[in-house]
């Protein structure tokens, strides 16, 4: 894990509720995904990048959509110390991981019905390496304020930027 990650700013008394749990992300991801008739027709695919949209927005948490293309990817990402999970809807992908200097790199590969939920401090890369689309539930909470990416080298993940929701 960087070092140099910055903890969430607290939130102002009384302007937020506490984050949801990564279970609890998981539960909603999972609900949702469960009723396709809410998103199924919404989804879009790009060949430039990924495509997604923001299907609810609370005050503690959010919902994405995502579609993936074959050989699309996040690249190593943090979620600027949200909690969250998510849910391979239709299709399968490719999640890779640091899971600490002693375990080094973990890769799974996620088809449709798997889920992951993680802790505030979690950074992965997940990739379309099927050879189909893929569409994918997120939850974040909470709701992602920034996120910082990264690149894998020798030593480690090295920070490379830091965006905020007006790069999305």
């Amino acid at each position: 894990m960087p070092a140099d990650l910055a903890a969430p700013a607290p939130p102002e008394a009384g302007s937020a509720r506490p984050p949801l749990s990564p279970n609890a992300l998981r539960r909603l991801v999972r609900d949702l995904a469960e009723r396709p008739e809410r998103w199924l027709h919404r989804v879009r695919l790009s060949g430039e990048d990924r495509w997604y949209e923001r299907l609810e927005l609370a005050q503690d948490y959010e919902v994405w959509l995502i579609s993936w293309l074959p050989g699309q990817s996040t690249g190593f990402h943090d979620h600027g110390g949200s909690r969250g999970a998510f849910t391979v809807a239709l299709g399968e992908l490719e999640e890779l991981a640091l899971a600490g200097p002693e375990h080094g790199l973990t890769v799974r590969r996620l088809t449709a019905g798997a889920e992951r939920a993680f802790g505030p401090q979690y950074l992965h890369d997940v990739r379309n390496t099927s050879p189909g689309p893929a569409v994918t539930l997120h939850a974040y909470s909470p709701p992602l304020a920034r996120m910082s990416r990264y690149e894998l080298r020798a030593g480690g993940l090295v920070r490379m930027a830091t965006e905020g929701p007006e790069q999305w």
